[in-house]
């Protein structure tokens, strides 16, 4: 019999699938505020505001702050896992990050909203 040997977490798939999905969603939220952008040339902050004045925009907005702040938690995730090797510290790591891209989700929303 074969034992096997757990060396790590194994998000493997998921992790990768994730990087693809939230990069692509943020590529095409991309093109599509630059072209929103060359559309309305804002000059001022009544143009800016009326850019994030209808709530599609709002909502695309917010799912791509989303799709950014996923991104990056499952890079620094990984880099904490390869990198971080005491325990304490690698989970210290993690709960850092994961309260700051929260409050982050949290202000994005605040501030969307507000306009």
């Amino acid at each position: 019999m074969v034992n096997k040997v757990v060396v790590g977490a194994h998000y493997g798939i998921g992790s990768w699938l994730g990087q693809r999905v939230t990069a692509a969603a943020m590529v095409v939220y991309s093109i599509l505020f630059a072209a929103a952008l060359i559309a309305a040339h804002p000059q001022g902050y009544a143009e800016w505001r009326a850019v994030f004045a209808p709530g599609w925009m709002k909502f695309a907005t917010f799912i791509f702050l989303l799709c950014l702040y996923y991104h990056a938690w499952v890079g620094m995730r990984d880099i904490f896992m390869d990198y971080v090797k005491p325990v304490g510290v690698r989970l210290a790591c993690h709960a850092v990050v994961a309260l700051l891209l929260v409050g982050y989700a949290g202000w994005a929303l605040r501030i969307l909203w507000s306009v």
